[in-house]
């Protein structure tokens, strides 16, 4: 299968590869503003908007495998691999612990990757990034094999977390950080991970940890595959869930590409997009005569 891919934007519109693609976008280099941060996040997408849909025999939601692909999974590896410390969640540990989650970087277990291992190592990071996990309930173990080789875990959770189990991931784990009252402040993880040290930070997770980031302002970069089928259904997870938007949060398109080859011919779209520092008026106010 072609590893050329088209990009459509910026221009002039040329062929690309999809290998090394957002490599290329050097996020280790990138300091947005006045940060000391660079948060970003991905996700695959129908046309329709499902990022994940119930799972056919087991709780809870899944990535559509309508639209899971190698040559996304492959973009996902990419960027993950430029990161000091993954983003997840309490349900991740979970489902690692039961066998139903690997590694979110899997660049020592599969051959197909092996490039990116050595680009990690070549940068002089450390086999695995980090991980922070989010969770109000606590309610997860800690696989051992997570916290292997020097590998730090934190936890974020609220004000009404358990006690005991605080105590109890303490002595296991590492670090719990209180971080919000009935749900993580995404200003103050972020902040937080800054003041540990983590300067490149990749959100793997679901659409309520992005609302949390985007509520926070600490989302600097978007990345979006949107592959070319409709899948209807509910229910289902967007890219973001919670709370209204007011004003809503501006994003600018930084990039855009057609993975002509994904899904049999099908097609998808690659794009990313940067937040925005411009405020957002509506446009009844910004025609408003004077």
């Amino acid at each position: 299968m072609s590893n050329a891919i088209i990009q459509l934007y910026p221009l002039p519109t040329q062929e690309v590869p999809l290998q090394g693609l957002y490599l290329s976008h050097h996020l280790r280099e990138i300091t947005p503003g006045n940060a000391k941060t660079l948060v970003y996040s991905n996700y695959i997408s129908s046309i329709d908007g499902r990022i994940a849909i119930p799972h056919p025999t087991k709780r809870g939601m899944m990535v559509p495998q309508q639209i899971a692909n190698p040559r996304d999974w492959r973009l996902f590896q990419e960027l993950a691999v430029q990161a000091d410390i993954l983003i997840t969640s309490g349900r991740y540990l979970r489902d690692y612990a039961d066998g139903r989650a690997q590694e979110i970087l899997r660049v020592y277990d599969d051959p197909q990757f092996a490039d990116l291992k050595d680009w990690r190592a070549d940068q002089g990071l450390k086999d695995q990034p980090d991980l922070a996990v989010i969770s109000g309930s606590l309610d997860f173990p800690v696989p051992e094999v997570l916290t292997r080789g020097g590998r730090s875990l934190y936890i974020f959770t609220i004000d009404k977390a358990d006690p005991d189990r605080i105590k109890m991931l303490e002595a296991q784990a590492g670090k719990v950080i209180i971080a919000g009252e009935d749900s993580v402040d995404g200003r103050r993880l972020v902040d937080c991970l800054a003041e540990y040290g983590y300067r490149v930070i990749y959100n793997s997770t679901g659409p309520k940890v992005l609302h949390l980031l985007l509520s926070g302002g600490v989302l600097d970069r978007l990345y979006l595959t949107t592959a070319a089928r409709i899948l209807g259904g509910n229910p289902f997870s967007s890219i973001v869930e919670g709370d209204l938007f007011d004003p809503p949060i501006d994003f600018q398109l930084k990039m855009v590409y057609f993975d002509p080859h994904a899904l049999n011919g099908v097609g998808q779209i690659l794009t990313s997009y940067d937040r925005s520092l411009i405020t957002y008026r509506p446009e009844s106010e910004t025609n408003r005569l004077s």
